[in-house]
């Protein structure tokens, strides 16, 4: 699941506050915990902070997309937004402010939950204490607080109207983000972040996609693409690609593409896995180890846009004689075989490394 900070209104009948003295409007808390990507931190998220500091003795910023490599959507670490949240406020209010990083777990509310609460746990070192969500309405994807019944939440109204989105984007093609909508400590880490070669490779990428998009600008709908990915494992090990090209390059990833007109998603993965890997292996044997298939359809998932995939598993045997032959084709720069136990989401290009652990049951 990805996080954003949206909330809801307090539920003052909440079973953990039913015998509460104080309204839900002026009761004070020992953590109040805001949940978000913070893609960069603006002045929206600081009045939600604001307010927090208000209303609790600590709060908890659970900043989200953590472990993740730079990408146009996630461009700054954990460290730097943790820089742009305590750098706005004052040695004081900072100390009492919990800067903690939280994985994302696309496809799996259950595993989203179990991050949430050993992120909130690592500080408070007990989930029965005080203990109330806060942020702001933002759309409908604020449904996830709903999975927090024993948490009260309070919600912040919408600082105006401000999203990272705009900001980010805009920074990455080149602008400089005003005062009016970022703190002082966000633009200066955005500053620093602008002098680095991996700021100059995001903002390459930036421009390509944008002029990628701008083939699309005409029709009369946002387009809505499909691609077919594979997921093959023979004896405890991944078929993976190096990304050859933009975005994403340099970035591991599942061999896969576009399915064409006129074939069907399972003939387009395996087309595509050929194409990317030249895998030694007979198509018949190929297409009978099939396992399953799963779609993704996350609606962040690709910066070109839309992108919905179909992934298919394939169980290859083990074999005495080893893993099979790949070599690197088409728009992969090299194939290669990953041990398992080495897959690392930091080097995973868009949700693959959530397509993995969602197919291969990790």
């Amino acid at each position: 699941m990805s996080v954003t900070p949206e909330s809801r209104p307090i539920e003052s009948n909440s079973p953990t506050n039913s015998g509460a003295t104080k309204s839900a409007a002026t009761r004070r808390y020992k953590y109040l915990v805001f949940i978000g990507r913070f893609q960069p931190f603006h002045m929206g998220h600081k009045a939600v902070v604001d307010e927090a500091l208000k209303r609790a003795d600590n709060v908890i910023m659970l900043i989200g997309s953590a472990n993740l490599p730079r990408s146009l959507r996630n461009p700054f670490s954990v460290e730097e937004r943790a820089q742009m949240i305590e750098g706005a406020y004052s040695d004081k209010d900072a100390a009492r402010i919990h800067c903690v990083g939280l994985d994302d777990a696309l496809y799996n509310d259950t595993r989203w939950l179990q991050c949430v609460q050993q992120s909130v746990y690592s500080v408070t070192k007990n989930l029965q204490e005080d203990i109330a969500l806060i942020g702001h309405s933002k759309d409908s994807s604020s449904y996830y607080l709903s999975l927090f019944p024993t948490w009260e939440s309070i919600s912040v109204p919408n600082y105006k109207e401000l999203s990272a989105t705009p900001i980010r984007e805009g920074y990455l093609m080149g602008a400089t983000p005003t005062k009016e909508r970022t703190p002082a400590s966000t633009r200066a880490v955005l500053e620093a972040f602008k002098q680095t070669q991996e700021y100059q490779q995001l903002h390459e990428e930036a421009w390509f996609v944008d002029n990628y998009k701008k083939q699309w600008q005409d029709t009369p709908y946002p387009p809505t693409f499909m691609t077919a990915d594979a997921v093959v494992v023979q004896s405890g090990h991944i078929l993976l690609v190096e990304r050859r090209s933009m975005p994403g390059r340099g970035l591991w990833a599942l061999p896969g593409g576009f399915v064409d007109q006129k074939e069907t998603l399972l003939d387009a993965c395996v087309r595509e896995l050929r194409e990317e890997t030249k895998l030694k292996v007979p198509e018949p044997v190929l297409r009978g180890s099939r396992h399953s298939q799963h779609t993704f359809d996350d609606p962040y998932r690709s910066a070109r846009g839309r992108t919905i995939t179909q992934a298919f598993y394939f169980q290859l045997k083990n074999d005495a004689k080893g893993l099979p032959k790949v070599k690197g084709g088409d728009d992969a720069a090299k194939a290669f075989w990953l041990p398992l136990a080495e897959l690392d989401p930091k080097k995973m290009f868009e949700d693959h490394y959530a397509i993995i652990t969602k197919m291969v049951g990790l």
